[in-house]
């Protein structure tokens, strides 16, 4: 080439990158010329590396990120709802310390135990009234003088007492006993109804409401099962029955026996049963022997 040889030498290409049909980088590395035309080698040099990605395939994009599915626990259940406590009216009878006095040495005698207190309460006893008033039934347990039945002191009482509308009435601290039911009183809460009968409270539907709401609540607070749940007229069967003196020992009264307690315990248990309050183990019940 004439030009070459008239000029400076000059180094021909250094290198030159190509990219083949296949994608793979080829490299051509130039040679020194001469000026009297002679080639030489080119100087040691290192050429940077380069890296080319091809991408192939009829789209000609790049693979998808795979992601690992992810999995969300389930939410736990909502806790089953909680029976509230019924509206109480606090209207307590008096009980100054030397009804308590009394209420011990009552207890001593018939239990044998000196104590007032009610302790882990296992029994819940219905009652009613024999009356048409709540006030005349509150009056009767106000008055602390012996019984007109058993002549004892303490005065006769109840926890508890609904009138007609529906209202709850409580007379006595929970931790109290009260003389409702013979053989029972150290371990049991008493709950009178206002009315003449069995049938006349288990026919007024405010009155029942009420009473089953109270019980269950009670059942619930106490963990109490409802075969435990018992009408005065069952108080001889019940396993926790307990009776010193003998000349009380097959004492009961008529109120609430099995048949109506069975109609009560079926609208007991139909209330648990929305609340889902465990109803309990199956309560053996006692021969009395009387």
């Amino acid at each position: 080439m004439p030009w070459l040889r008239r000029n400076w030498p000059i180094a021909a290409i250094a290198a030159v990158a190509v990219i083949g049909a296949t994608g793979a980088l080829v490299l051509f590395a130039g040679t020194l010329l001469s000026a009297g035309g002679t080639a030489q080698p080119a100087a040691a040099t290192t050429a940077p590396q380069a890296t080319v990605t091809v991408l192939s395939g009829p789209a000609a994009t790049a693979p998808a990120t795979t992601t690992a599915p992810t999995t969300t626990a389930a939410p736990p259940p909502p806790p089953p709802p909680r029976l509230p406590r019924p509206r109480i009216v606090w209207k307590p009878i008096p009980f100054p310390a030397h009804r308590l006095t009394e209420t011990a040495a009552y207890a001593l005698r018939h239990y044998g135990t000196a104590t007032w207190r009610l302790r882990h309460p296992r029994v819940i006893v219905e009652h009613y009234t024999e009356s048409t008033t709540m006030l005349s039934a509150w009056s009767l347990f106000a008055q602390d003088v012996p019984d007109a039945e058993l002549h004892e002191l303490p005065g006769t009482c109840a926890h508890f007492i609904i009138d007609r509308d529906g209202t709850i009435y409580q007379l006595v601290p929970l931790d109290v006993i009260c003389r409702h039911t013979v053989g029972l009183n150290w371990t049991a809460f008493g709950i009178e109804n206002v009315g003449m009968s069995d049938a006349d409270v288990l026919g007024n539907a405010a009155q029942m409401r009420a009473s089953v709401h109270l019980t269950a609540w009670l059942m619930q607070r106490y963990h109490i099962p409802l075969g435990d749940v018992i009408g005065h007229a069952e108080s001889l069967t019940s396993p926790y029955h307990r009776e010193l003196d003998p000349a009380w020992r097959c004492q009961t009264h008529a109120d609430f026996p099995t048949p109506a307690m069975d109609v009560y315990r079926r609208r007991l248990r139909a209330l648990l049963h929305r609340y889902r309050i465990p109803p309990g183990p199956p309560v053996r019940r006692v021969s009395s022997g009387c």
